[in-house]
């Protein structure tokens, strides 16, 4: 018999100061069996960190030929393709074809994925974002997350300040090039 998702509810006050956003984020999230709870917090991370309209999480893991997260405008057009993790170089040159912008939020080494990247054919390679998300904060993020979450999430000068279960958390955004680090 196969596993079913597990839901998790947030409850999200997003003031990114850094671009203007300002939110209130009920969000429903189907973890999915086979899904880590690192990965899970980087997802939620992914979509309040780059909150906009015509944002939505995707079927994720379900859809192999989906990202975590994508925007699309009001026409349904692709704009922004973001990732979650570690994808390979052909997923991120169809990407990077099939959207105006990409983006991985990676939440595992970082040097290693940039090393794995490294020579490969990816359309528009320059132009992809990288974002680390800090292992030590989002360790503690994930001991932290419950079934049930309210949250409040500060972004001031790269700066991310998260406030969760009465535990108060900080890391910084880091952004990484492909190549070269």
């Amino acid at each position: 018999m196969a596993l079913s998702s597990t839901m998790h509810f947030f409850e999200i006050a997003l003031s990114d100061i850094d671009r203007g956003e300002y939110a209130q984020l009920e969000l429903k999230v189907a973890r999915h069996p086979s899904e880590s709870d690192a990965y899970m917090c980087t997802r939620v991370l992914a979509f309040a960190l780059e909150h906009q309209e015509g944002i939505a999480f995707s079927q994720g893991l379900s859809a192999s030929d989906e990202p975590a997260v994508w925007v699309h405008d009001l026409t349904g057009r692709l704009k922004d393709w973001i990732e979650v993790g570690a994808p390979d170089a052909a997923r991120l040159h169809r990407a990077s074809k099939a959207a105006d912008r990409v983006v991985v939020y990676c939440h595992k080494d970082i040097a290693t994925y940039q090393r794995n990247l490294a020579g490969q054919r990816i359309h528009n390679a320059d132009q992809i974002d990288l974002v680390e998300i800090e292992r030590e904060f989002l360790d503690r993020l994930c001991a932290l997350i419950g079934r049930r979450n309210a949250l409040s999430l500060v972004v001031t000068e790269g700066q991310v300040y998260l406030e969760l279960a009465g535990e108060s958390l900080q890391t910084q955004l880091i952004r990484h090039a492909i190549a070269g680090g």
